[in-house]
């Protein structure tokens, strides 16, 4: 009997089964691992290169480096604290603007667009990803700036409680007000940002919503939803992660933009607050302005501030791309 219970235990063992791959997937995995470790090695030299150059600084100015809004690295003054500020605003005018545009454009894509149209929207939008940052920053200078100044004064009357809306200087019964105090703000170099990442946005909502299941869209249906409850109820469910996922990945892309809002702003090294008001500043503009006649301290200020600016844009594209890996936009859809 016991040779018998110890045969019935063994046999409630299971057995590990083994698939042989063959050779090329045995090969094809080896590529993908290589490019991924490939990805990684670049990243964390191009990190640890960046550190290196901005040790200099960095070991001078210590933690005062995020707290001081100067930049005079040769007396030994300065700090990221404006331009940081800066960068942040733009972005967040940026993120304001393009995803509401990269919602309403991918939901019409994908949901209402007839298919020879939607072939036609996709190709506009992937070409408008495509444009370089000078074209749009000539259009922002050139075209948009004049254009926008009557919105902004307009904010700026009616809201101009709101401590970001108010401009400095700026009297809201003068009708003859100089319009140098609108131009060259963070409100105009947001829009222009806005209107860079609104393609990178919206090819990821659009991905996103065309792989909402068909069973759950169908069920709707049959429940008797129109068109728009169809897609509150299911498609907006769905595509949440992959929406948030695209809107902090154009995030990403507006911080460290660079000749665009280097041509529209006003450097200034002052915490401007005020989005409507003449003047701002950002980490890739102080570098674009400053490279040239920059001392080697002064390089390796300026290294430092990049390396400020890497760290911040890798946070914000692994925080995407987690957010993107646990919702049910990342994973595997049955239907």
């Amino acid at each position: 009997m016991t040779a018998t219970a110890a045969g019935a235990v063994d046999n409630d063992v299971p057995r590990r089964l083994y698939a042989d791959p063959g050779l090329p997937d045995r090969v094809f995995r080896a590529v993908l691992r290589s490019g991924g470790g490939l990805v990684l090695t670049v990243m964390l030299l191009v990190g640890g290169f960046l550190l290196y150059r901005a040790w200099l600084a960095l070991d001078r100015a210590g933690w005062s480096f995020l707290t001081t809004a100067d930049w005079a690295p040769d007396s030994g003054n300065f700090g990221i604290a404006a331009v940081l500020v800066g960068t942040v605003l733009i972005a967040s005018v940026a993120v304001c603007v393009a995803v509401p545009l990269a919602t309403g454009a991918a939901l019409y894509i994908s949901e209402y667009a007839s298919p020879r149209l939607r072939r036609t929207l996709i190709s506009v939008v992937d070409l408008m990803a495509a444009v370089p940052s000078v074209v749009y920053g000539l259009w922002g200078v050139f075209l948009l700036q004049d254009r926008v100044l009557p919105t902004a004064r307009w904010i700026a009357t009616y809201f101009g409680w709101i401590p970001v809306f108010d401009v400095e200087g700026a009297d809201p019964n003068d009708p003859l007000a100089p319009p140098s105090l609108y131009t060259s703000s963070t409100f105009i170099a947001g829009l222009v940002v806005g209107m860079m990442i609104a393609p990178i946005i919206c090819s990821i909502m659009r991905e996103v919503f065309s792989q909402a299941p068909a069973g759950e869209r169908e069920g709707a249906y049959a429940l008797g939803a129109t068109r728009w409850g169809m897609i509150r109820s299911v498609v907006l469910p769905f595509g949440r992660g992959g929406m948030i996922g695209g809107t902090m990945l154009g995030l990403g892309r507006a911080l460290g933009e660079t000749i665009a809002v280097y041509m529209i702003i006003s450097v200034t090294f002052d915490i401007q607050w005020h989005v409507l008001q003449s003047g701002t500043s950002s980490v890739s503009s102080l570098i674009a302005l400053r490279y040239g006649e920059a001392s080697e301290f002064g390089m390796s200020a300026l290294m430092a501030a990049g390396f400020a600016l890497f760290v911040m844009t890798l946070i914000v594209n692994f925080a995407a791309s987690s957010i993107v890996a646990r919702s049910r936009s990342g994973a595997a859809s049955d239907a």
